[in-house]
């Protein structure tokens, strides 16, 4: 299986989020995987199933390029909801 963090494959949307006052550029799934899981668990607590199915759609997508739809709408989905975009 591919490592996510380290995964290449391009997302089908450029996300920009602003944390912290610094502006994150995410374009693949290696960076929404370490964005998502560099924060902690207690930060993502309130959307735990959006980012289980964020997660997961990311480990597919890093194994499959053609998943990275999947991936973007899950990574758009736990943004959005946690009003990051």
């Amino acid at each position: 299986m591919t490592d996510a963090s380290h995964s290449e494959t391009p997302l089908t949307a450029r996300f920009k989020v602003k944390l912290n006052g610094e502006t994150v550029s995410i374009d693949t799934v290696g960076q929404a995987y370490r964005f998502i899981t560099n924060l902690g668990p207690i930060e993502w607590m309130e959307f735990r199933s959006l980012h289980g199915d964020a997660i997961h759609a990311l480990h597919s997508a890093a194994g499959n390029a053609m998943l990275s739809i999947q991936a973007t709408a899950a990574l758009r989905a736990l943004l959005a909801r946690a009003r990051l975009l």
